[in-house]
Formats: C-alpha cells, structure tokens, sequence
C-alpha cells in the first residue's frame, strides 16, 4: 500500500484543478501584456481569477497579487513594508517558517532592523501580553507571526494579535500558507495588512500563490523588471497557475466543512490508534488539541530510542511517506528549528503526519500499525 501523509509539504494536484488550467497549457496561450486577442483573452482570465480569490477572502481584487507561491510572497511583504515604512524594528518568533525567519535575521545580520522575538509557552503559543510589551517599549514596528505553524500545527489567534498590533500603529504581516483553503478567511475583519497564499498547499499548482496588501497599506515592488501585477511584480504571470490558484481556493471553500470533518476524523483515529499501541507515546505543540491546532496536522512525539532516525526510512519502505519535520529542511543534518524552539525532548522521535481530502482510514490504520510494529521491534532488541 502506497500512504501519503506529507500534505503540509504539498498536496495532490485536484483533477478539477488540473481541468481548468489545461487550455491555458495548450490553448490560450497568449502573453496577457499583449494588446491582441490572444493577450486580451488570457488577461481577462487573470483577472477574473483574482475576483475569485477576493470574493473569498472578502477583500477587494485590487489587494490580491500573484505571485511564485508562499516564499515570494513573504520575502516581497517583508523587505518592501520595512523599507517602504523606514521601520528599524521587527518582531517575530523562534519557530515561524524559514521563509520568513531567514528574511528577518538577513535584515537584521546586514543592519537594517533590530529583531525581537516574542515569548512562546511549553507549547509553542505566543505570548500576545509579551508580544504587547515588545510593541510598547519599541518604536513602530513590523510584526510576521504565521496564522498555524507548518510542523506543530499551532494556531494563532489572528484578530486579537492584529488588534494588538493596531493598538501600536504596527504593520502586521501573517504567513498563512497553512491555513489558506482549509478556514474561511474573512480579511475584512481583521487587522491584518498583509498575507500570504501557496496553492499547492489547498490542491492547486506548485509554484503559484499570492499575497494580499490591504489597500492603505502601500509598499514598493520587491521584484523589479515589468509593470505586471500592477508594477508590484515584474515578470510574465505564470496564467495556468494563476487559474489553478484561484479554481483550487474556490474548491477549498465549497468543500470546507465536509473536508473538515473527514480529515479532523482521520487525526483522532491516528490518536487514538498511536495512544492505544505504543506506550509512551504524546504530542508536540497543540497538534493533539483539536481547539488550538490545525486539523491537517499532527506531530507525534515517539519514545525515546538508539533507532528513532531509522524510523522514516522504515515507514519510506513500507510506502508511507511522512515527515521528520518542515518538508523546506528535508535532507538537512541538523533538527528541526521548531521543536528546539518549544525545547522538545531531542532524545525523542518525531514524525509529523499531516493528511487531506483524499486519505482514507485504511490508509491512517495501516501507517499506525507500521509505526506500532517499529516499536515492538525495538522493545524486543
């Protein structure tokens, strides 16, 4: 049996998907920067597909720019927003995605801003009292906390932290690569300037996504070379993954309630199943809490043992394939930057799971009984 469990890296492309980007690949093939025909029907596609992303996220088409994916899209929020604002501080955690992180502390290492990290608990929750305190004792600053954390799956409360950030005139800037097409976004009532999308996270396209910059927030181009995107991107749009983006997000949000409940189903089996077969078996961050963790993901926290490393490469060879940690450090020599951030046990194994629409419980019983099987044979060494 072929399983994989490894969604947060990236998830199969939807046949839909596919279906609406494939007369862009053969067909409409036009340069929509062109005045003819063949451009004026491709650029008329590009902006009917930003309409679509605006219309769900309650935001105007005007906020929406397309972009590579998620990387891009935070790189470009980041360095424009700081430069364009002339703000000397930033404020972050210890366990957001390397995306952002590296971005900051390049920022910082080379002089440009001071960086300041919020307190996290046990957990791995930010401290929104701490995160107040920064913002109180600093001048104006750009605050980039991720909406659900990609290894532990934590959420943050994203209208108290932007109501926070509004208290001190910050620029609050959310990387939520994870969450786009598995919640509603309603961005219009939230405090939120800016955000990031990665269609191949919600079934669309690799290598498309999109950021949104609230209409009062105005900040320079990060890629230069083209007055695309509204001269905020240079470049020749990538049009079939613009239209997988927004046909993929359209999919997400008719389909979120029953994906919800089916994939939430599928973690609690996994729980249980884990509880059940191995002693000693717990969770990293919230990802066991249902109330404070993203339903896709879950990251277990297996006993201590000499083979732990062994583990991923078994279930590789029984066709499962799951993560050690951030799909962006697989092959990396060193931990996973998150779990060392919330001061996991390192002696400790851990595998995160991370599921979609098209799992089955088939699929979540035979990866439990693979990992329960590894643990048998270790206790019998």
């Amino acid at each position: 049996m072929k399983v994989y469990l490894d969604n947060a890296a990236t998830t199969p492309l939807d046949p839909e998907v596919f279906e609406a980007m494939k007369p862009y690949l053969l067909d409409n093939y036009g340069n929509p920067s062109s005045t003819h025909s063949h451009g004026r029907q491709v650029r008329s596609a590009i902006e009917s597909a930003r309409k679509t992303v605006a219309e769900l996220l309650k935001v105007s088409p005007g906020e929406i720019f397309f972009t590579s994916g998620g990387t891009e899209a935070d790189n470009t929020l980041i360095c424009s927003s700081i430069s364009s604002y002339n703000l000397s501080h930033a404020i972050t955690s210890k366990i957001e995605h390397h995306a952002v992180l590296h971005t900051l502390e390049n920022l910082e290492t080379t002089g440009k801003i001071k960086l300041s990290y919020v307190n996290l608990d046990e957990k791995g929750n930010v401290d929104l009292d701490h995160l107040d305190e920064l913002l109180a004792k600093n001048e104006r600053s750009f605050v980039s906390l991720m909406h659900a954390n990609n290894e532990i799956g934590n959420i943050l409360d994203l209208k108290a932290t932007g109501e926070i950030c509004k208290k001190h005139n910050a620029i609050f800037h959310s990387d939520t690569v994870q969450t786009m097409g598995h919640y509603a976004h309603n961005l219009s009532e939230l405090d939120v300037q800016c955000i990031t999308g990665a269609a191949h996270k919600f079934h669309g396209p690799k290598g498309a996504g999109f950021m949104y910059i609230d209409k009062n927030t105005k900040i320079a181009p990060f890629i230069h070379g083209g007055a695309q995107e509204r001269n905020m991107r240079g470049g020749t749009e990538n049009v079939y993954g613009i239209i997988g983006t927004a046909k993929a997000l359209e999919i997400a949000y008719r389909e979120m309630a029953e994906h919800q409940n089916h994939i939430q189903g599928l973690k609690d089996r996994m729980i249980d199943n884990l509880k059940n077969s191995i002693e000693g078996v717990s969770f990293n961050g919230e990802s066991d809490n249902p109330e404070k963790s993203l339903y896709t993901v879950l990251n277990v926290c297996l006993p201590e043992s000499q083979d732990n490393d062994m583990l991923l490469f078994t279930l590789d060879i029984n066709g499962i394939s799951a993560s050690g940690g951030s799909a962006c450090s697989s092959g990396a020599t060193t931990g996973s930057h998150v779990l060392a951030g919330i001061k996991t046990n390192p002696n400790r194994g851990a595998v995160r799971f991370s599921f979609s629409k098209y799992n089955t419980v088939e699929e979540i019983d035979y990866a439990s009984e693979k990992i329960a099987e590894f643990y048998k044979q270790e206790a019998l060494k």
